[in-house]
């Protein structure tokens, strides 16, 4: 086998993808060479990006590193892959890594690109590392407090690891909050209670809206207590999302924030970087294979034309869809 062939999943354009093939040049002194054992499908932001919903004015800021292609199609798109070094520092020839890289079965990037997976992590359970990634940065977001009152809205893999991560937090009363009843059980396999929209609890000391619904961030203005903060942390697309801020809005004094994972918190940019920020990331997973009830199907990756397509238009109870290669 050619180890500088590499193939690549492509949305050719929207709704359609297509394997596509190319010959890697050999990785220069400060690179490395990657062998894809597993990739992880982040299903909110990549089927928006396999529709070819990506606003033209987001084009720049969502370019995922090392992105082929240009949105919104053909585009090579995808921030989960974990593999083993083939070649480079002799250091690290053979370490199993992390790196923020599309659908491709080999990969040159920079050395510093990748990260070593610590001792205990599994390359099957590291495909969450970017999720957990985007959780930590919005828990930092959310100035969560012990003893808070935390709801998070939406049971995806990032609402799962934010109300997990909540729930370790002294004192804090956690509520993951859910249209599917099936969710239920993957939060009691976190050790989270959940609830249905019709029985959340308001009062919320802060509310976390990971749903990427219009009907879920009006929920979370509805149980936010007095002056508490709704951290958002769906990405919406070329949306408009309404909401009802002429309700109690502006009487209960609500603050409405955003967090996004391309920049580290403020809280905590002074002294965190990127590389830190992901480190920690993967030392939570290498201690947490309840985690992995996070992870709802798995295909291989030269099904990706098809399962694609799938997830985009009736994604059911899908969670975190691993690739294997």
């Amino acid at each position: 086998m050619d180890t500088r062939a590499a193939a690549a999943f492509w949305v050719a354009a929207p709704g359609r993808g297509e394997i596509r093939h190319e010959t890697l040049a050999a990785p220069a002194g400060d690179e490395v060479m990657v062998r894809t054992l597993y990739s992880g499908i982040s299903r909110g932001t990549e089927s928006l990006v396999f529709a070819g919903r990506v606003p033209r004015a987001e084009w720049r800021r969502m370019r995922a590193p090392f992105q082929g292609g240009d949105f919104p199609a053909p585009v090579k798109y995808g921030y989960s892959s974990v593999g083993v070094v083939e070649d480079g520092p002799p250091g690290l020839v053979g370490a199993q890594v992390f790196c923020l890289h599309p659908h491709q079965t080999r990969y040159v990037v920079p050395r510093a690109a990748v990260h070593r997976l610590p001792p205990g992590l599994p390359a099957s359970r590291a495909v969450l590392a970017a999720n957990v990634e985007t959780a930590v940065n919005g828990t930092w977001d959310a100035a969560l407090q012990p003893g808070d009152r935390v709801c998070v809205i939406g049971a995806g893999v990032v609402g799962c690891v934010l109300a997990w991560l909540a729930a370790r937090i002294p004192g804090c009363e956690v509520q993951l909050v859910d249209v599917q009843p099936a969710r239920a059980a993957v939060a009691a396999a976190l050790g989270v209670p959940f609830a249905l929209p019709d029985a959340a609890q308001g009062e919320a000391d802060v509310v976390i809206h990971a749903s990427g619904s219009a009907e879920g961030l009006a929920l979370a203005l509805r149980l936010a207590a007095f002056e508490a903060t709704v951290l958002e942390l769906s990405w919406h697309g070329d949306r408009t999302v309404p909401l009802p801020l002429g309700e109690a809005f502006h009487s209960r004094r609500l603050v409405l924030r955003s967090s996004q994972v391309g920049q580290v918190a403020p809280v905590q940019r002074a002294r965190w970087d990127h590389a830190r920020r992901m480190a920690l990331a993967l030392r939570l997973l290498a201690g947490a294979p309840e985690l992995e009830a996070l992870v709802s199907g798995e295909d291989a990756f030269t099904a990706l034309p098809e399962v694609m397509p799938r997830l985009a238009a009736t994604p059911g109870d899908t969670l975190c869809h691993r690739i294997r290669y």
